[in-house]
C-alpha cells in the first residue's frame, strides 16, 4: 500500500471566502465495509504549501480505496486514524482540471488538465500534492484518466522492479485487476509472452489485452512443475514463498506488489518482507515493491498511453451517488479492470 497523506478537508477559515463553499462529496464516518459510505455536503478543501486545487471531472475505484475505506490491515490506520479516518473524504485516483494553486506551486497553474494521486477524490473539488500529479496524457478522455493513477504508476513500477525485457515469459497474478491489467499491457509492450491468471469469467478481459495464455486460478496450479515463468508478478495473490519459487526459473523474478490475505494487522506485508530478506541468499530475486505516488512515475506511462499500446481498462462509469453501489460490486468481485466515477 503507498502512504496516506494527511487531511485535506480543512475547517474553514474566517478570512478565506473560498473555504465557505460547499461540495458533494462521498465520506465515511466509520471504517467498515460498502455501507459506511455516505453522498454529504463538506467545505470545500483549500490548497497549502505545495498543493493544488482541482476541480474534479473523473475519480477511479479499486482495491486500494477498499483497503483504506475498511481500515484493513490494521497498521494503515497509525496513518489514517485509530478509530475513524482522520479524512473522511473517500478516494485517491483523480483526474481533473487546476483551480487553484498554492504557495510555491510551479509546475501547474489555472485551467491544467492533469490527473494523479488525491486523497478525497471521490468530490466536486480535492486538494492534491503537486508532485503527486502529471498532465493528463493526450487522447484521454476524463473517466480514462480518473481510473489510471493509483493502478498504472504501481504497475509500472512493478515491470520497471521485474527489469522485463524481449522474449522473457511472464506470469501476471491478479491479471484482471486494477494493477494487473496494465501490467499484462506494460509487459506485452516491452516484447514479453504473457500469461494472465485470473477467474474463466474474466479470461476474454485479459486475452484482449495482450495476453498470449490465461489460467483459471480456481482450476489451474502454476506452481505445479509443469511451467515456469522468468518474471511473476504477484498482484493481490497470497502465495507462499515457496509456492512463488516453484513457478519461477532457477534465476527468475518475483515481484510482491501486494497480497489480499496474511492476516488483519499486517495483510500481505509480512510475506513480503520474508521474501526481501530471502532474496540475498537465492539465485533467484523476490522483491518487494514499495510504490510511490509519483508524477514522474506517471509521466513515464504517459507515451504508453498517448501510444495505444496501454489503454484503461474501464469497466463502467458511475456518477458520484452511485460510488456505493460501485464500491460494492468491487467488493463482490464481479469488477474487470477499474470502475470509474464521473464527477463534473
Amino acid at each position: 500500500m503507498t502512504s496516506a497523506t494527511p487531511s485535506q478537508h480543512r475547517p474553514p477559515h474566517p478570512s478565506d471566502h473560498s473555504s465557505q463553499l460547499r461540495d458533494r462529496a462521498v465520506t465515511q464516518r466509520r471504517y467498515g465495509d460498502s455501507d459506511v459510505l455516505r453522498l454529504e455536503t463538506v467545505d470545500r478543501p483549500r490548497p497549502a504549501k505545495g498543493e493544488v486545487l482541482l476541480r474534479v471531472h473523473a475519480a477511479g475505484l479499486d482495491r486500494g480505496t477498499w483497503h483504506l475505506m475498511t481500515g484493513r490491515p490494521y497498521v494503515m490506520r497509525l496513518a489514517l486514524g485509530l478509530r475513524a479516518p482522520r479524512d473522511p473524504v473517500v478516494g485517491r485516483d483523480v483526474a481533473g482540471t487546476v483551480v487553484e494553486v498554492g504557495e510555491g506551486v510551479t509546475r501547474f497553474a489555472a485551467g491544467d488538465e492533469v490527473y494523479g494521486a488525491a486523497r478525497g477524490s471521490l468530490a466536486e473539488h480535492a486538494v492534491a500534492r503537486e508532485a503527486r500529479l502529471a498532465p493528463k496524457p493526450a487522447g484521454l478522455g476524463w473517466e480514462q484518466a480518473g481510473v489510471v493513477p493509483i493502478s498504472g504508476l504501481t504497475a509500472i513500477q512493478a515491470v520497471e522492479a521485474a527489469r522485463i525485457g524481449p522474449g522473457q515469459r511472464v506470469l501476471v497474478l491478479g491479471a484482471s485487476g486494477g494493477v494487473g491489467t496494465y501490467a499484462v499491457q506494460l509487459a506485452v509492450a516491452l516484447g514479453a509472452e504473457v500469461t494472465g491468471v485470473c477467474s474463466a469469467a474474466k479470461a476474454d478481459l485479459v486475452r484482449s489485452l495482450g495476453a498470449t495464455s490465461v489460467l483459471d486460478y480456481r482450476v489451474d496450479d502454476p506452481a505445479d512443475g509443469t511451467q515456469q515463468w522468468d518474471v511473476v508478478l504477484d498482484i493481490g495473490g497470497n502465495p507462499s514463498i515457496r509456492r512463488l519459487r516453484r513457478m519461477l526459473t532457477p534465476t527468475g523474478t518475483a515481484v510482491l506488489v501486494g497480497g489480499e490475505e496474511g492476516g488483519r494487522w499486517t495483510g500481505g506485508i509480512g510475506r513480503s518482507l520474508r521474501a526481501a530478506a530471502l532474496s540475498p541468499f537465492l539465485r533467484q530475486r523476490l522483491v518487494m515493491l514499495a510504490s510511490r505516488e509519483d508524477g514522474r512515475v506517471l509521466e513515464r506511462l504517459a507515451p504508453h498511453l498517448e501510444a495505444g499500446t496501454v489503454v484503461p481498462a474501464v469497466d463502467s462509469v458511475h456518477p458520484l451517488a452511485e460510488a456505493p453501489a460501485a464500491m460494492r460490486r468491487l467488493e463482490a468481485g464481479e469488477v474487470r479492470g477499474k470502475v470509474a466515477i464521473s464527477v463534473a
